[in-house]
This record gives C-alpha cells, structure tokens and sequence, in this order.
C-alpha cells in the first residue's frame, strides 16, 4: 500500500530531478563552486604540470579530508571547470554543509504540490491513476468486490 508520504517524496524527487536536467553539469559545478567560495573555501590554481597532475588523480567534484596533526582540511578537486583545488576549513565545510540542507528544504517548499484548476483540463483521458484514486484498478468506486 503507498502511503501519501511515499508518493509525494516520489514527486519531490521527480521534481527535483526534472529541475536539475534543465541545469548543465558545468553551470551545477559552477554554482557549487560559488557556493564552496562562500562558504570560505580557497581556489588553488593548478598552474603547473605537477598541480595538474596531482589534480587529476583525485576524484573529480568529490570532498576528501585531510588530518593533518590536529588540523583538519577538507579538499574539493574540479578539473574540469576550472583546473583548480579547493581547500577550505571544518568550519568552511561546516558552512558549505549548512548551506546545502538550507537549499535543499528550500527547493522541497518550492516543489510542493499545487493544485491545477483548468475547467478545460480532462483527467479522465490519462485514463485510472491506481488505487484511491477514482475508476482506477484496486478498490473504489465501481471496483471490484464493493
């Protein structure tokens, strides 16, 4: 049985999906990026054939940590935009995090449901919608067993 909570995360994330498909890889890693600069990430270059040749052998748009003593970096590799390290705090990544959750319950608010009201609209030609959901298959209204 699907329960509401089931089918509206359903649509959430088809929502979000859909959302996100309209968006180019580069220009989402772009906006990330400004995000990690906000947050007080710091671009490292890779300007020389060293730089560039460690920057490739990290995963490509993935955080990694690094303990160093009692210090720790975070480290977020992006060759492909702009062949750059960044590098920031537990703090920086704190507030890169914290902004993350702050987005995503804001897009789950702006992908609520909404009601469509077009007196034009016929629902009936989408033909049965499931269970509760009118002269769908299971039980209802004219279903079997009632």
């Amino acid at each position: 049985m699907f329960s509401h909570k089931k089918i509206a995360a359903a649509c959430l994330l088809t929502g979000f999906l859909s959302l996100t498909a309209c968006e180019s890889a580069q220009q989402i890693v772009s906006d990330k990026e400004d995000h990690l600069a906000a947050a007080g990430f710091v671009a490292k270059p890779a300007n020389t054939p060293e730089r560039l040749a460690m920057l490739k052998r990290l995963p490509a748009h993935r955080f990694l940590r690094r303990v160093s003593g009692d210090t720790i970096h975070y480290v977020y590799s992006d060759p492909s935009v702009c062949d750059c390290l960044y590098v920031g705090s537990q703090d920086a990544y704190g507030r890169y995090q914290q902004y993350q959750q702050q987005q995503n319950l804001a897009d789950e608010q702006q992908m609520t449901a909404q009601e469509y009201n077009d007196a034009n609209w016929n629902w009936g030609a989408w033909g049965g919608w499931g269970p509760g959901f009118g002269m769908g298959f299971g039980p209802g209204f004219g279903g079997y067993g009632w």
